[in-house]
Protein backbone atom coordinates (compact mmCIF):
# COMPACT_ATOMS: atom_id res chain seq x y z
CA UNK A 1 0.00 0.00 0.00
CA UNK A 2 2.82 2.42 0.91
CA UNK A 3 4.47 2.19 -2.51
CA UNK A 4 1.13 2.66 -4.25
CA UNK A 5 0.42 5.84 -2.24
CA UNK A 6 3.92 7.15 -2.86
CA UNK A 7 3.54 6.50 -6.60
CA UNK A 8 0.20 8.35 -6.69
CA UNK A 9 1.63 11.32 -4.81
CA UNK A 10 4.73 11.37 -6.99
CA UNK A 11 2.61 11.40 -10.16
CA UNK A 12 0.55 14.29 -8.82
CA UNK A 13 3.57 16.55 -8.25
CA UNK A 14 6.26 15.37 -10.67
CA UNK A 15 5.46 17.98 -13.30
CA UNK A 16 4.70 20.87 -10.94
CA UNK A 17 6.43 24.11 -11.84
CA UNK A 18 5.73 27.67 -10.83
CA UNK A 19 5.30 30.16 -13.65
CA UNK A 20 8.63 31.77 -14.46
CA UNK A 21 8.81 35.42 -13.46
CA UNK A 22 8.62 36.62 -17.07
CA UNK A 23 5.54 34.38 -17.62
CA UNK A 24 3.54 36.09 -14.88
CA UNK A 25 1.12 38.54 -16.50
CA UNK A 26 2.20 42.16 -16.33
CA UNK A 27 -0.80 43.60 -18.14
CA UNK A 28 -2.86 44.25 -15.03
CA UNK A 29 -5.25 41.62 -13.72
CA UNK A 30 -8.30 42.32 -11.61
CA UNK A 31 -8.68 40.78 -8.16
CA UNK A 32 -10.70 37.72 -9.15
CA UNK A 33 -8.47 37.10 -12.18
CA UNK A 34 -5.41 37.08 -9.91
CA UNK A 35 -7.10 34.68 -7.49
CA UNK A 36 -8.05 32.33 -10.32
CA UNK A 37 -4.59 32.55 -11.91
CA UNK A 38 -2.74 31.72 -8.69
CA UNK A 39 -5.17 29.01 -7.59
CA UNK A 40 -4.83 27.38 -11.00
CA UNK A 41 -1.07 27.12 -10.71
CA UNK A 42 -1.17 25.87 -7.13
CA UNK A 43 -3.96 23.31 -7.71
CA UNK A 44 -1.58 20.35 -8.30
CA UNK A 45 -0.15 20.86 -4.80
CA UNK A 46 -3.44 20.12 -3.09
CA UNK A 47 -5.71 22.27 -1.00
CA UNK A 48 -4.00 25.62 -1.61
CA UNK A 49 -6.49 28.17 -2.85
CA UNK A 50 -6.53 31.92 -3.03
CA UNK A 51 -9.65 34.07 -2.93
CA UNK A 52 -10.23 37.71 -3.68
CA UNK A 53 -10.93 38.40 -0.01
CA UNK A 54 -7.63 36.78 0.98
CA UNK A 55 -5.77 38.98 -1.49
CA UNK A 56 -7.58 42.08 -0.22
CA UNK A 57 -6.58 41.11 3.31
CA UNK A 58 -2.91 40.77 2.29
CA UNK A 59 -3.08 44.25 0.73
CA UNK A 60 -4.67 45.69 3.89
CA UNK A 61 -1.89 44.13 5.98
CA UNK A 62 0.72 45.71 3.65
CA UNK A 63 2.07 42.33 2.52
CA UNK A 64 1.44 43.38 -1.07
CA UNK A 65 1.36 46.82 -2.69
CA UNK A 66 -2.03 48.33 -3.39
CA UNK A 67 -3.43 47.58 -6.83
CA UNK A 68 -3.06 50.29 -9.45
CA UNK A 69 -6.52 51.23 -10.72
CA UNK A 70 -7.80 47.94 -9.23
CA UNK A 71 -5.24 45.93 -11.19
CA UNK A 72 -2.36 43.75 -10.03
CA UNK A 73 0.93 43.41 -11.88
CA UNK A 74 3.84 40.95 -12.04
CA UNK A 75 5.64 41.87 -8.80
CA UNK A 76 2.40 41.85 -6.82
CA UNK A 77 1.37 38.49 -8.29
CA UNK A 78 4.81 37.01 -7.53
CA UNK A 79 4.48 38.11 -3.90
CA UNK A 80 0.96 36.71 -3.76
CA UNK A 81 2.18 33.33 -5.00
CA UNK A 82 4.80 33.28 -2.24
CA UNK A 83 2.31 34.40 0.41
CA UNK A 84 -0.26 31.83 -0.73
CA UNK A 85 2.29 29.08 -0.23
CA UNK A 86 4.01 30.36 2.90
CA UNK A 87 0.80 31.04 4.85
CA UNK A 88 0.36 27.31 5.42
CA UNK A 89 3.57 27.17 7.49
CA UNK A 90 4.20 30.77 8.63
CA UNK A 91 2.09 33.40 10.34
CA UNK A 92 1.20 36.51 8.37
CA UNK A 93 3.37 38.53 10.76
CA UNK A 94 6.36 36.30 9.98
CA UNK A 95 5.65 36.51 6.26
CA UNK A 96 5.55 40.30 6.53
CA UNK A 97 8.93 40.31 8.30
CA UNK A 98 10.30 37.86 5.72
CA UNK A 99 9.21 40.16 2.87
CA UNK A 100 10.67 43.23 4.60
CA UNK A 101 14.03 41.46 4.92
CA UNK A 102 13.87 40.29 1.31
CA UNK A 103 13.12 43.78 -0.01
CA UNK A 104 16.29 45.09 1.65
CA UNK A 105 18.46 42.51 -0.10
CA UNK A 106 16.86 41.34 -3.37
CA UNK A 107 14.44 42.66 -5.95
CA UNK A 108 11.11 40.87 -6.42
CA UNK A 109 12.25 38.99 -9.52
CA UNK A 110 15.40 37.58 -7.89
CA UNK A 111 13.56 36.62 -4.70
CA UNK A 112 10.68 34.98 -6.58
CA UNK A 113 12.95 32.99 -8.89
CA UNK A 114 15.06 31.80 -5.96
CA UNK A 115 11.96 30.73 -4.02
CA UNK A 116 10.64 28.84 -7.04
CA UNK A 117 13.93 26.98 -7.56
CA UNK A 118 14.25 26.11 -3.87
CA UNK A 119 10.67 24.90 -3.52
CA UNK A 120 10.66 22.92 -6.77
CA UNK A 121 13.88 21.14 -5.76
CA UNK A 122 12.51 20.51 -2.25
CA UNK A 123 9.20 19.02 -3.43
CA UNK A 124 10.90 16.84 -6.07
CA UNK A 125 13.44 15.69 -3.49
CA UNK A 126 10.65 14.91 -1.00
CA UNK A 127 8.94 12.77 -3.65
CA UNK A 128 12.20 10.96 -4.40
CA UNK A 129 12.42 12.40 -7.92
CA UNK A 130 15.82 14.04 -7.45
CA UNK A 131 18.75 14.07 -5.08
CA UNK A 132 18.32 15.65 -1.65
CA UNK A 133 19.07 19.36 -1.50
CA UNK A 134 22.74 20.16 -1.21
CA UNK A 135 23.69 22.12 1.90
CA UNK A 136 23.83 25.88 1.52
CA UNK A 137 27.27 27.41 1.21
CA UNK A 138 29.14 28.22 4.40
CA UNK A 139 28.11 31.63 5.70
CA UNK A 140 24.93 31.78 3.59
CA UNK A 141 22.89 34.88 4.38
CA UNK A 142 19.99 34.54 6.79
CA UNK A 143 17.50 35.24 3.98
CA UNK A 144 18.67 32.18 2.05
CA UNK A 145 18.63 30.00 5.16
CA UNK A 146 15.10 31.16 6.01
CA UNK A 147 13.89 30.60 2.46
CA UNK A 148 15.50 27.14 2.27
CA UNK A 149 13.86 26.13 5.55
CA UNK A 150 10.50 27.52 4.44
CA UNK A 151 10.73 25.63 1.14
CA UNK A 152 11.62 22.35 2.84
CA UNK A 153 8.85 22.80 5.40
CA UNK A 154 6.33 23.51 2.63
CA UNK A 155 7.46 20.44 0.69
CA UNK A 156 7.08 18.22 3.74
CA UNK A 157 3.68 19.68 4.59
CA UNK A 158 2.34 19.30 1.06
CA UNK A 159 3.63 15.74 0.84
CA UNK A 160 2.02 14.85 4.19
CA UNK A 161 -1.25 16.55 3.24
CA UNK A 162 -1.34 14.55 0.02
CA UNK A 163 -0.45 11.35 1.85
CA UNK A 164 -3.22 11.81 4.41
CA UNK A 165 -5.71 12.77 1.69
CA UNK A 166 -4.89 9.51 -0.13
CA UNK A 167 -5.28 7.54 3.11
CA UNK A 168 -8.68 9.13 3.72
CA UNK A 169 -9.73 8.27 0.16
CA UNK A 170 -8.77 4.63 0.72
CA UNK A 171 -10.73 4.36 3.99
Amino acid sequence: MKQNLNAEITRSIQDFRFPKYHEIPDVGLFLEQVAKYISGFLQPLGDITVTGSMISNYVKKDLVDNPVKKQYYRDQIAYLIFISMAKSVLSLEDIQLFIEIQKKTYDAKTAYEYFCREFEKAILSQAGLCEPLAPLEEGAPDEKIMLRNTSITLAHKIYLDKYFAKLHEKN
